[in-house]
This record gives C-alpha cells, sequence and structure tokens, in this order.
C-alpha cells in the first residue's frame, strides 16, 4: 500500500521496481494487488492489456482499519490492555507516559472545541 500511496497510480512492473534487490516476482506483486482490489484497498482500472492500480482509501482510513482490527484481534478489544502491552515493550517510564497522557487530552480537547462549533 505505502508503494501504491506513494506512485498515486501505478502498474505492477513499477511496484516491483521500487523493491530493494532481491525484487519480489512480478506474480507476487500482482497477486498481492489482486488481493488489495477485492478488499477494496486498491482499485483497478484496464487500459488495453496493462492493469492500473489506484489507492481506494487513504493512508489516515487504511491505519484507522489495521488498527482497529489489531486491537479487536489481539486485545480483545481493550485499548488498556494494548496500551500497557506497548508500554511495557518499550519499556516507557512514567515520564513518557505523562507525556501521551498531555498530548492525548490535548487532542480531546481539540475534537470537543470543532464539534463544539
Amino acid at each position: 500500500m505505502q508503494i501504491v500511496w506513494q506512485l498515486k497510480e501505478t502498474v505492477v512492473k513499477d511496484v516491483v521496481e521500487q523493491f530493494d534487490e532481491p525484487k519480489p516476482a512480478y506474480t507476487t506483486v500482482a497477486t498481492v494487488l489482486t488481493v488489495l482490489e477485492k478488499k477494496g484497498f486498491v482499485k483497478k482500472r484496464k487500459i488495453g492489456n496493462t492493469n492500473l492500480f489506484i489507492p481506494a482509501i487513504s493512508k489516515a482510513e487504511y491505519t484507522k482499519l489495521q488498527f482497529t482490527s489489531l486491537l479487536k484481534n489481539y486485545f480483545s478489544g481493550s485499548f488498556p490492555k494494548m496500551a500497557t502491552f506497548f508500554a511495557r515493550e518499550n519499556q516507557l517510564d512514567i515520564a513518557d507516559l505523562e507525556s501521551i497522557m498531555k498530548q492525548a487530552e490535548e487532542e480531546l480537547k481539540k475534537d470537543h472545541s470543532n464539534t463544539d462549533s
């Protein structure tokens, strides 16, 4: 998806070229793009014999979907469990957690002030 967003519209060959050596097989990239199309993440347009792939969702939408899936599938939908896991795995200290809380509070205030208008 990162490459498709970067290129905005692309063909399989151009996606393959974006990878470092050893590059994935053309057929592998074509299969991945087809799966992404079936999931609704990219759109495919035929131009002659060539398939042109275009992002169907934004990075923000994709991130939200992936994050929601992660939360649901690995943390039983519990944000506190997920936050605790990441805090432990990243060895966050109290100052880090306080900074995260402050940033979250500021974002929530922004959201509330935008909905109050």
